[in-house]
């Protein structure tokens, strides 16, 4: 009895701290990169990388800003920004 009651409290001390542990609060986005209606107040027709094509089966869009170092910014801080992944964020025609 004694024992069991010893590996009890043994395995709660053991364990307890994991239950406590809090999930890391997520890092806000900056509100400049929060979504494609904000970045194209902006950037009327989105940013993209210096090279970037836009992939569509419509006319693409060539007239986004070319900024690489923006572009890399923009999709680190919300990556849902460019989700076709064609390295032009909020492209807009």
């Amino acid at each position: 009895m004694r024992r069991s009651l010893v590996g009890a409290i043994a395995c709660i001390t053991i364990t307890a701290p994991a239950l406590v542990v809090i999930a890391p609060a997520q890092a806000a986005v900056p509100a400049q990169w929060q979504n494609c209606t904000t970045v194209n107040k902006r950037l009327p027709h989105g940013v993209g990388r210096a090279n970037a094509r836009d992939k569509t089966s419509g006319t693409p869009v060539t007239n986004f800003r070319r900024d690489t170092a923006l572009y890399n910014t923009a999709v680190r801080a919300n990556g849902g920004l460019d989700r076709d992944k064609d390295g032009i964020a909020c492209e807009k025609a």
